[in-house]
């Protein structure tokens, strides 16, 4: 297989299945799916396992016990579980348009990461997609959309520009080519010569910290948010505190004036190859 898709879930089995089969209707086919799972309950897994036979391509369920908002940790035992060479990095609220892993395994370069987007969708519109409408493409069309109530956006653009409007629009976007946990795309052996996600992060920004790590290194983000499309099922977010913000916020300032290439609290625990070979 080409690519190993990894996606993150917690206790979402609704939304999941409507990403599953976003992933059941890839017109490119040479990849397995890994669920990175953060200690949802049993629906999830009755859910995968019900999904497994649909899909048509290699499925892993990765689960860790809930304590917490830990999803760094689920994210690196993911990655370790991964069998190819290149891995995709998304969510279990973001929906693929069909052609979405086609563009990552086209676009996918040495020395580079791939920085996507996603079209944010409110939450009536979320509920309204249906599995039949998924499996038409009808909800990654506008005037579908504005049937729904959708208004009108410059954002458009992420799901109408195709060829050579939507590589000038990848080249001229003002957003930085971060990593985006929502979309986004790598070599194993970089992520893997980083460490992985830092796992003392929270919510906020924790897959931008890796994405930094990786330009230190020497890996720089290619721009595709128009591209590779997905939409975003609205949600809340009870995790978020103003506390994880702030040490968040403090990893991330350390990785950037330190120009860290590794942290010490990912998948291996403790100092780098580099480090460990400095004599003492």
């Amino acid at each position: 297989m080409k690519l190993s898709v990894i996606i993150t879930t917690y206790n979402a089995p609704a939304w999941l299945e409507k990403v599953l089969w976003g992933y059941r209707y890839q017109r490119f086919r040479d990849f397995e799916l890994l669920v990175a799972d953060d200690g949802s309950t049993a629906d999830t897994a009755a859910l995968i396992e019900k999904m497994r036979p649909e899909l048509g391509v290699p499925l892993q369920h990765v689960w860790q016990e809930d304590e917490g908002f830990r999803k760094c940790t689920i994210l690196n035992k993911a990655i370790m579980a991964s069998t190819t060479d290149y891995l995709v990095f998304s969510d279990g609220d973001c929906i693929p348009r069909a052609d979405f892993l086609e563009v990552h395994n086209r676009e996918k370069q040495e020395g580079r990461f791939l920085s996507g987007g996603y079209f944010k969708l409110p939450m009536p519109i979320s509920q309204a997609i249906t599995l039949q409408d998924i499996a038409a493409q009808t909800c990654f069309d506008i005037r579908w959309l504005r049937k729904q109530g959708l208004e009108a956006s410059f954002k458009d653009n992420k799901l109408t520009a195709s060829g050579l409007k939507a590589a000038w629009l990848n080249r001229l976007t003002p957003t930085n080519a971060s990593w985006n946990g929502h979309n986004a795309s790598g070599w194993k052996r970089d992520i893997l010569a980083v460490n992985g996600y830092d796992e003392r992060m929270r919510y906020g920004a924790l897959d931008r910290e890796l994405g930094e790590r990786l330009m230190n290194k020497g890996i720089r983000g290619r721009q595709i948010r128009y591209s590779a499309v997905c939409l975003h099922l609205d949600h809340s977010r009870g995790y978020v505190n103003d506390k994880d913000l702030q040490n968040n916020a403090a990893i991330r300032e350390a990785t950037r004036r330190g120009k860290r290439t590794w942290t010490e609290s990912g998948i291996v625990k403790g100092p780098g190859p580099e480090k460990e070979a400095r004599p003492r």
